[in-house]
């Protein structure tokens, strides 16, 4: 177990305490004899796991320490931080299910499209459209749970969710467009060498044929 798998498996211990911290009774957490609003706890919970996503990559490429595991795990680590933050401020009232639904089923249809092309040997890189989500889902979550507190800057907060249902649907689109691209080419390619391969097959059944009537010829 390397430093930046131990790093993912920490973005998932994350959860639990940013769910408890966010949907919790008691409005404050006392630490170090300080009162702390909950909705701070989770917030920095959710702010130290999401650096975490960005440190594991990192640290992975620099040290050349990319794993089977850790390419497996990132991304199910990002889906359960996200979705699991988007379920509790549902609970809590501070953003709209349809919302929360949306980008949910968002992420696990790509991911599902993305296992479905990968088994048919197609691989579907990570658009600009796409980190450029995570960046919009990490800041919109955080000025959600600030807005719980600080209602002057709830509208401003639910203007970045809207940003994030946004780019969103545009990756999610991209991604099935260039899914239906690249299986239609894979589909082509296939199909072509096929028919290469039949036409060698004649060929050669045609050369068979042509050597024995000359055999047959000469006897």
């Amino acid at each position: 177990m390397n430093i930046p798998n131990s790093l993912t498996l920490l973005r998932i211990f994350f959860v639990p305490l940013l769910v408890a911290a966010l949907v919790a009774e008691t409005k404050t957490f006392v630490v170090f004899g300080y009162s702390i609003a909950n909705e701070f706890v989770a917030l920095w919970a959710f702010l130290i796991a999401a650096a975490t996503d960005m440190l594991d990559g990192y640290l992975a490429r620099r040290w050349k320490q990319i794993t089977t595991v850790g390419t497996l795990l990132d991304p199910i680590a990002d889906k359960l931080l996200i979705s699991s933050a988007l379920i509790a401020l549902v609970q809590v009232h501070a953003t709209p299910g349809w919302m929360a639904i949306l980008i949910v089923g968002r992420e696990f249809a790509v991911t599902g499209l993305r296992a479905i092309a990968a088994s048919s040997g197609i691989t579907i890189p990570v658009s600009d459209l796409g980190k450029t989500k995570m960046v919009a889902q990490v800041t919109a979550i955080s000025l959600v749970m600030i807005g719980i507190r600080r209602p002057e800057i709830a509208t401003f907060a639910m203007a970045w969710m809207w940003g994030v249902v946004f780019f969103g649907v545009a990756s999610a689109v991209q991604y099935f467009l260039k899914f239906w691209r690249l299986l239609d080419l894979d589909i082509k390619t296939r199909r072509r060498q096929e028919l290469l391969r039949l036409d060698r097959q004649r060929r050669r059944a045609a050369k068979a044929v042509g050597r024995g009537a000359t055999q047959s010829v000469q006897s």
